[in-house]
């Protein structure tokens, strides 16, 4: 087992989901980083564990299909060493004997970042809302116009 000093207190998880739509082939897999507060990694793993099985769901999308999520388990689970504060080393992934270019490959321009990557409506994608949100959202915007 990996050393974990006595004093941490937060884990990084990797839950994986699993999300299918009905009459759909394909498969959409999530692989979720959460954070999990816990003082041991068993209590760090049982609670990533009851963390995981809160994802299953099955709902009606705005399209009438039925959307099914399923928990299919962890990937990682990691401590993380330093105080959660601005800098914090969360996690980190070691590599070796990497030639200039590859180094260079792994650093894209500032606009290829997944922060500045533009949110478009990508009609390819299934469509993954739920059909009592949207309509609670629609209800919440009618009643705003009104006012």
């Amino acid at each position: 087992m990996a050393y974990i000093p006595d004093n941490v207190k937060w884990y990084l998880a990797e839950l994986v989901e699993e999300i299918k739509v009905e009459g759909d082939n394909e498969n959409i897999v999530h692989n979720n980083l959460i954070l999990i507060r816990a003082d041991s990694p068993e209590e760090a793993y049982t609670k990533a564990l009851a963390k995981g099985q809160e994802l299953n769901d099955a709902y009606e999308n705005t399209d009438g299909k039925k959307i099914i999520v399923t928990f299919r388990g962890i990937s990682d689970l990691n401590a993380i060493l330093d105080e959660l504060e601005d800098g914090a080393e969360i996690a980190y992934e070691e590599l070796t004997d990497l030639s200039e270019e590859e180094i260079a490959d792994m650093l894209p321009a500032k606009e290829e970042l997944g922060v500045f990557q533009p949110d478009e409506d990508d009609d390819s994608k299934p469509d993954l809302s739920d059909s009592a949100v949207a309509e609670a959202m629609r209800i919440i915007r009618k009643s705003e116009r009104e006012k």
